[in-house]
């Protein structure tokens, strides 16, 4: 099971996607920094529109609140609450109203019973599971893997197996987290256009601040993928 081999060092999966991740992040810090010294024609801070947005979706029972950090806006459906930095919270810029609006559309994701959403929220506590243990069980798979004994080896390739298989599953919680980000982002510029919050010049540098944040999920999907095939072919190798 799993036995793979690719040829070459196993960095070369894992290198384009790191490489992809620095630039996601720089890009998300430098449009979010651009526009956040653009102040919104309506002088709307996120927590404001974040409001109108969800006020108007009928969620008007969903608490806004300011958290401290820096980009750490979050939805959360477990009490309902939607939290939004300090750079966000009470800002009137176009950066700040696309944060805040994209958390609320997690929130009309969550009203509307979205099933990626739905999915994702299911598999959060497997996936923190896995993300405390894969590492150590594909460490100890391989060691046990280099045993003399035919029971050594069997072991370590039970053991690494199940790793792989955590892997996976840190894989697909990416695989899903994607496309609810992206939907988010699509729900938050359509209500803020509906909703006459931005302009349409705001609207295209919303667009902009959103499909910076998005890459860093794209970033996210690749790393884990090429984490994965790292593995397998250290495996192969080994093999």
């Amino acid at each position: 099971m799993f036995h793979f081999y690719y040829g070459g060092s196993s960095l070369i999966f894992l290198l384009p996607a790191m490489l992809l991740a620095l630039f996601a992040q720089a890009k998300v810090k430098s449009s979010f920094r651009k526009y956040s010294s653009v102040r919104n024609h309506r002088n709307m801070t996120g927590a404001e529109a974040a409001r109108r947005v969800l006020d108007s979706n009928g969620l008007r029972d969903v608490e806004i609140r300011q958290i401290p950090g820096n980009l750490t806006d979050n939805y959360d459906p477990r009490n309902r609450t939607l939290s939004l930095s300090q750079d966000v919270y009470g800002v009137s810029s176009v950066a700040a109203i696309s944060v805040a609006c994209h958390e609320a559309g997690h929130a009309i994701q969550h009203a509307r019973s979205y099933a990626p959403l739905k999915i994702r929220n299911a598999i959060v506590p497997v996936v923190n599971l896995a993300s405390s243990f894969t590492w150590i069980l594909i460490i100890v798979g391989l060691g046990l893997l280099a045993g003399q004994s035919y029971e050594m080896y069997a072991m370590g390739n039970t053991i690494f197996n199940i790793g792989v298989l955590a892997f996976v599953a840190i894989v697909i919680f990416h695989l899903i987290t994607l496309p609810v980000e992206l939907d988010a982002s699509h729900r938050a510029i359509v209500q803020m256009e509906e909703l006459g919050i931005v302009t349409m010049e705001e609207k295209a540098g919303a667009k902009k601040v959103l499909s910076a944040a998005a890459l860093t999920y794209v970033a996210a999907l690749a790393v884990a993928v090429a984490n994965l095939l790292r593995i397998l072919a250290i495996r192969g190798r080994r093999d």
